[in-house]
């Protein structure tokens, strides 16, 4: 199967503390999220963090886990994996590399934290779990475009999950709780309206994103580097490799 090429990394001209904010979460993601602020629209913040994805580590995860649970540390498993663990049992484990989760404005409580199978429960009679978009972002990235336009329930939910470091879903007679390890990269566009105390206070680093305004200089070189990328993406993107691995 064909990759989706990416942007690389090292190649995005300027945004110099928006690059080291998000490499240094991405080393210490006790830090925080990181919030993105500012700029004209087509700065390239989102093309900054789509491609930050791809400089990131691979992880080991139990594979048969929905929620990514960490094989190894066992204040990061989900209560099944515990409890395997628990019983001496040896986890499988898989390889998988980090992605970017992408949290859509319009978004349900039932679609961010998980609700009934429905499925299941119809053809197997029995009551189980569909994971959420929480439980798909657990030790990947969150992340959440213009986050100043979320549903104020939906950021409740949110801050929840942030403060505990956990979710937790009960839903018709289901209760399961995972843990939520989420690099949360978000941005926000001051001129669409103000963004929550509360939300702001969770991101660990905050970057004014500035729009270069040099016609000859930054500016020329972004166009010339995206136009050089449309006309050969995987030829681009190979060019840079030696310096993404860096």
């Amino acid at each position: 199967m064909n990759r989706r090429v990416v942007f690389p990394f090292p190649a995005i001209v300027g945004m110099e503390k928006a690059k080291l904010a998000l490499l240094a979460v991405a080393v210490n993601p006790s830090i925080g999220g990181v919030l993105l602020r500012g700029g004209d629209k087509g700065t390239g913040k989102t093309t900054l963090v789509r491609s930050f994805a791809d400089v990131l580590p691979e992880i080991e995860v139990v594979a048969d886990c929905p929620f990514n649970c960490d094989p190894h540390d066992p204040q990061l498993m989900c209560d099944s994996c515990y409890a395997r663990y628990q019983r001496g049992e040896k986890l499988p484990v898989a390889v998988r590399k980090m992605r970017v989760v992408d949290m859509p404005l319009s978004i349900t409580v039932d679609r961010l934290i998980g609700t009934l199978d429905i499925r299941r429960a119809i053809t197997e009679g029995v009551r189980a779990l569909q994971p959420g978009l929480l439980a798909e972002a657990n030790r990947n990235i969150l992340y959440i475009d213009e986050v100043n336009l979320l549903d104020d329930y939906i950021v409740d939910v949110i801050l929840d999950a942030a403060a505990y470091g956990w979710n937790i879903v009960e839903r018709e007679g289901v209760s399961v709780r995972h843990p939520r390890q989420v690099h949360t990269n978000s941005l926000h566009e001051p001129e669409e309206g103000e963004l929550r105390p509360q939300l702001l206070d969770r991101f660990g680093l905050v970057v004014d994103v500035e729009t270069p305004q040099d016609p000859g200089g930054v500016r020329a070189e972004i166009v010339r580097r995206v136009e050089e990328f449309n006309r050969d993406p995987e030829g681009f993107y190979r060019r840079w490799e030696r310096d993404r691995e860096d």
